[in-house]
């Protein structure tokens, strides 16, 4: 017989509310309650799910083994703070905090108290990127296009942290290297923050990764592509399609008859509902999170050296090269 995890989750808009959902949903979890400080959006949820509701995240202490907190980012660190310290996992959004020191203390809390931190990297349960995992041996290059239509969600962040934060945790993890550098361009268009971003990330390894956000475009488009000796991957992370080049041997390459091509297509995934039983099951003393605080740590790192080169190319003003009309 399986004994339901008690949990809760904090922070019931757009993206909380569908945490709830599938928490809801799962056999192995019991949603004990949810907690938003709009009461409204939380009468909505309660009423949607039939379970109680609070207007303070302090309240599920005593009553839950683990939490979800789908709050604004400049909220995550106190509330992940709160119900660490109460003994309650975390499975806290991305990114896990507005600066490292808090994202450092929620890691040291985690480690010393023994409980489960984990990310929403919701991208490491993308088929897509499963199985480029299976592949990906020795990258040399890799770029990737994260761009969205204009929302106004998660506006109180960069699009670095908000988009781009994605592509920075799946590069680190193909690629495995410590960063040697980082040269990031940004602009903000319709926010005071940056909305558009490019950034060239080279490892120690030799690896070189150029990458671009932005959430200000006409379509939707998350495309990642890896290159390694041998190999070429494309992964369209949104129509879920994989495409696999690869050499016939270690000879030349004289023509398209020496390269075989291999193309999958995926069915749709529920990652969500995927990020939720993994969360689950490392609660129950499981494996730990693919994207655990500790991990999340060097992503949120690297988001935040970017963030700085962003915020330096903004002030930057080029030289006046124009010449006078009177020369």
């Amino acid at each position: 017989m399986i004994t339901p995890i008690p949990i809760g989750v904090v922070g019931v808009g757009f993206q909380g509310r569908r945490h709830a959902q599938k928490l809801h949903a799962l056999e192995k979890a019991e949603l004990v309650a949810v907690v938003d400080t709009d009461a409204d959006c939380l009468r909505s949820v309660t009423g949607e799910l039939g379970v109680e509701g609070s207007l303070d995240h302090r309240d599920l202490v005593g009553r839950v083994s683990a939490a979800v907190v789908a709050t604004p980012t400049s909220t995550h660190f106190d509330i992940a703070r709160d119900l660490l310290r109460a003994g309650i996992h975390v499975l806290v959004e991305k990114p896990m905090a507005a600066r490292i020191d808090e994202a450092r203390k929620l890691v040291e809390i985690a480690d010393r108290r023994g409980l489960v931190l984990q990310v929403g990297h919701l991208e490491r349960f993308n088929p897509v990127i499963v199985a480029m995992a299976g592949y990906v041996t020795e990258p040399q290059f890799i770029e990737s296009n994260r761009i969205a239509p204009f929302k106004p969600r998660g506006l109180d962040v960069s699009v670095v942290l908000d988009l781009m934060i994605h592509d920075i945790d799946l590069i680190h993890s193909f690629v495995r290297s410590p960063i040697a550098h980082v040269d990031a361009v940004g602009r903000s268009v319709f926010t005071d923050n940056t909305d558009v971003a490019n950034a060239r990330i080279t490892f120690a390894s030799g690896c070189v990764a150029n990458v671009t956000s932005s959430r200000i475009s006409l379509k939707t488009e998350r495309t990642l592509r890896i290159f390694q000796p041998h190999t070429y991957l494309s992964g369209d992370l949104q129509q879920l399609t994989l495409a696999h080049f690869a050499t016939k041997g270690n000879a030349p390459v004289a023509g398209p008859e020496d390269v075989q091509t291999e193309k999958t297509s995926f069915a749709n995934v529920d990652a969500l509902m995927e990020q939720a039983r993994a969360f689950l099951r490392s609660v129950a003393g499981g494996p730990e999170p693919v994207a655990s605080g500790r991990v999340a740590l060097d992503t949120l790192e690297t988001a935040t050296e970017i963030i700085s080169s962003c915020l330096a190319s903004r002030s930057r003003r080029p030289h006046d090269t124009r010449r006078s009309a009177n020369r």
